[in-house]
C-alpha cells in the first residue's frame, strides 16, 4: 500500500505515485524502495488476533529500511533495528543479532534520514515525553509518519520482551500475560520510535510506539515506561506509506472486521506488574 505526497530523498529511479499498492512481495517491492517510505509488513491487527507466522525474511527486510521496530516468528521477542542492524531483544531482553534467514511477521522499517531535531533533558516519564513529541508532530505535520531516534542517557528505562509461542498461536494479549519486564536505570542508548498517523487506526497503533536498545547493544525491549535524563530526539518525516501483505491462505482467513482497539492499547500500553 502507498500513501503518496512528497518524496524528497530517493533510492533506486523508479517513483510510483497516486496509487495503492496490496500484496507486494518483497522482490516487487525493493525494486520501488525510496528513502521516503514507511514499509510495514502485514498488520499490528493481524498480529492482534495471532498471527505470527513470518512472511518476509530479513534479509528482504533489510532492503526496505536501516531503522524500525517489529517482532519475529512466533513473536519471538522484540525488534530493533539500528543502523542497518536488526537485532532481537529476547525474553530476558538481552540483544542479539538476528540472522538473515529469521522470519518476520509484522515490522515497520524506514531508510532514515534527519529532518529535524530535538533536544530532551529531564523528561520524568513516558507520557510527558510523548506529549513533547506530540508538539513536534502538530508543528510539523500530524497527517505524517514519523520515525525517530532518542539517543542519550536515560535515569530509567523500563521495557518488556516475550520468549515466543508454539502453534496454535494464542492472541497477542495472551501470549504477552507472561511477557518479562525489565528496568534498567543510568543507562546509555536508543529509542527507536513510529509515530502513524490517526488514519492509520485499521492497519497499526495510532501515535506512538517504541523499542529501546543501550549503546552497549546488551539490553533492550519494548518500551512501558522512560525517564530520560539527557537525549536527542532526531526525527524523519515520512509521507509515504507501503505495505507487503502475507500470501499464505491462512492470512485470508483473519476476519478484520472487528474492533481490535482495547485489545492493541493493553498489548502496546500495559504493564503486566
Amino acid at each position: 500500500m502507498i500513501f503518496h505526497s512528497h518524496m524528497k530523498k530517493l533510492l533506486g529511479a523508479t517513483i510510483l505515485t497516486g496509487s495503492l499498492l496490496f500484496n507486494t512481495t518483497a522482490a516487487d517491492a525493493a525494486a520501488h524502495v525510496n528513502r521516503e517510505t514507511i514499509y510495514q509488513v502485514a498488520l499490528l491487527q493481524s498480529l492482534t488476533m495471532g498471527y505470527f507466522d513470518g512472511s518476509i525474511t530479513v534479509k528482504q527486510l533489510k532492503t526496505f529500511g536501516d531503522t524500525g521496530i517489529g517482532t519475529f516468528e512466533g513473536l519471538d521477542g522484540e525488534m530493533i533495528v539500528l543502523d542497518g542492524v536488526v537485532y532481537r531483544a529476547n525474553q530476558q531482553c538481552k540483544i542479539n543479532v538476528v540472522a538473515d534467514k529469521v522470519t518476520v511477521p509484522f515490522s515497520n522499517v524506514t531508510f532514515f534520514d534527519k529532518d529535524f531535531s530535538l533536544s530532551l533533558n529531564n523528561v520524568d516519564d513516558k507520557d510527558t515525553l510523548e506529549k513533547i513529541l506530540n508538539e513536534q508532530v502538530d508543528k510539523h505535520g500530524r497527517n505524517n509518519f514519523y520515525m525517530i531516534k532518542i539517543s542519550g542517557d536515560f535515569n530509567s528505562i523500563h521495557v518488556r520482551s516475550e520468549s515466543g509461542a508454539e502453534k496454535p498461536y494464542p492472541t497477542l494479549v495472551e501470549a504477552l500475560k507472561t511477557q518479562n519486564e525489565v528496568t534498567q536505570e543510568n543507562i546509555r542508548g536508543t529509542i527507536v520510535g513510529l509515530y502513524c498517523p490517526d488514519f492509520m487506526s485499521s492497519l497499526n497503533s495510532t501515535g506512538w510506539h517504541f523499542h529501546f536498545i543501550s549503546e552497549d547493544k546488551k539490553f533492550g525491549g519494548h518500551v512501558l515506561g522512560a525517564n530520560v535524563k539527557s537525549a536527542e530526539v532526531q526525527f524523519d518525516k515520512t509521507a509515504t506509506f507501503r505495505m507487503n501483505l502475507p500470501k499464505m491462505n491462512n492470512f485470508n482467513e483473519l476476519n478484520f472486521n472487528k474492533d481490535l482497539s482495547e485489545e492493541i492499547r493493553i498489548a502496546e500500553k500495559d504493564s503486566q506488574r
